[in-house]
Parts: C-alpha cells; sequence; structure tokens
C-alpha cells in the first residue's frame, strides 16, 4: 500500500501476556482494561485526525461519535457513509484504495490511528511511523483472538520488528498490574 503524503500512520494495542487483543468472541475483556491504558488511548485518539478500524473494533468513549473514522467493511462495494454516523465512512479496501477512503473522509494530513482487529492492524504494518504496543503481561487469554496474524506462535514484538519497526523506550499506564506502552517506530 503505498504511501499517502501528509499523513502519519500510528497504531494502538492493547495485549495480553500470550498477545491476545480479545477473547474467543472477539470481545475485549474487561481483565485487559486498565485506568492508565484508557487513559492515554483516549488521549491519542483525541489527536487523531482519522481513526481506522474494522466492524468488530471501536473505542466506546464519549468523544467517540465526534471522531472521524473509516469502517472497514465487504459488505459494500467500495465506499459508503455509515448511515447511523456522519462522522464515519465505510470502506471497503478490495473496491477502494485507502487514499480515496481518506479523501471521501476528507482527511489528507494529520495522523491517522489504526485501532484494529488484526486485519487492519497487517493491512498497515509496512506503513506504520509509529506502533504503540501496550502490554499486560498478568493477563493471559486462552483462545483469544491474536493481535496480529502470526501470533501466537511469533510473539507481537517480533511481528512488528519483522516489519522494521524498532522498540522505544517503555512507558508505565499501570505500575501496579505491570502495564506499559512501547512506541515501536520505523527505522530510517
Amino acid at each position: 500500500m503505498p504511501s499517502v503524503a501528509g499523513l502519519r500512520i500510528e497504531g494502538y494495542v492493547i495485549v495480553s501476556a500470550d498477545g491476545m487483543l480479545a477473547n474467543a468472541d472477539r470481545v475485549m475483556p474487561d481483565e485487559l482494561k486498565f485506568e492508565g491504558d484508557k487513559q492515554f488511548f483516549s488521549a491519542a485518539l483525541d489527536r487523531a485526525d482519522l481513526i481506522v478500524h474494522g466492524r468488530n473494533s471501536h473505542e466506546d468513549q464519549p468523544n467517540s461519535p465526534k471522531r472521524r473514522r473509516l469502517i472497514l467493511t465487504s459488505k459494500i462495494p467500495a465506499l459508503a457513509p455509515e448511515p447511523s454516523n456522519p462522522n464515519a465512512t465505510l470502506w471497503n479496501p478490495a473496491g477502494a484504495s485507502f487514499e480515496a477512503a481518506c479523501a471521501r473522509a476528507g482527511v489528507s494530513s494529520g495522523m491517522v490511528a489504526i485501532i484494529g482487529g488484526p486485519d487492519v492492524f497487517a493491512m498497515f504494518m509496512d506503513r506504520y511511523d509509529t506502533f504503540w504496543l501496550s502490554q499486560a503481561p498478568l493477563v493471559r487469554i486462552p483462545d483469544g483472538t491474536p493481535c496480529f496474524p502470526g501470533v501466537p506462535r511469533h510473539s507481537p514484538q517480533d511481528v512488528l520488528a519483522a516489519h522494521g519497526l524498532k522498540a522505544g523506550d517503555t512507558q508505565i499506564l499501570d505500575a501496579a498490574a505491570g502495564v506499559i506502552v512501547t512506541p515501536w517506530r520505523r527505522s530510517g
């Protein structure tokens, strides 16, 4: 996927110790929700010019309806308005390019926040400027939904590194639960 000039692509996810972002029903369990991570995530999305996610992903925050977004779906040929949200555009990547979807959403510069799920994260793997990987090392989600294709065979860190991203300095989001966030940045 070629780069869109003027757009900075950032990914955001919190994962369990085994690399899962949701349970087997594709729902984020309460055990993976931490106040420090919620605040970090919410602040990042408030800075975003566009949010991109699949049909099962949504941040469910007070500012959510105000945020401009692309929702990936295969149920339309290319691009369409989301009837229940005037700030949302439905996007089928098989029928329209990312550039066309951004144009339809009215975004040509700024930060694009990719918030999941696994297939959406994978689409942008070679385009991230930064991927913010939050980890909850005391949480395990047996038979969960992996954050990226290839997990758990490979760790989320190995997947990011394989796509040319390098870990930066870790920040503590919840000391008691050991929750941290690490920025993985594209080098060169």
